[in-house]
């Protein structure tokens, strides 16, 4: 199964300058572990330490947040679009 994966400017540096690439998953948290294996360094940005998506990070799937949904237990299908998005704080 393929999805494509939306990478944002700061995390094209793990993924040679492009700003999508095609990953493999059942869900969002084995399609980061595809992306760790193809991307080496990208999980630790958009991880923490016990492996939950970073706060300042905020990942879709098909324009739907994933904390809205079942977290990295999401279950994806081939064809799917994961945006992966900065928060942007501002004041």
């Amino acid at each position: 199964m393929s999805v494509t994966v939306l990478i944002p400017t700061p995390l094209q540096k793990f993924t040679n300058n492009q700003a999508t690439i095609e990953a493999t998953g059942n869900n969002v948290g084995e399609l980061i572990d595809s992306l760790e294996q193809h991307c080496p360094g990208i999980k630790s940005r958009l991880c923490d330490e016990s492996g939950k998506p970073r706060r300042f990070l905020n990942l879709y799937v098909n324009s739907e947040d994933i904390r809205f949904l079942e977290g990295t237990e999401t279950p994806l299908k081939d064809g799917d679009e994961v945006s992966i998005v900065p928060a942007v704080a501002g004041g």
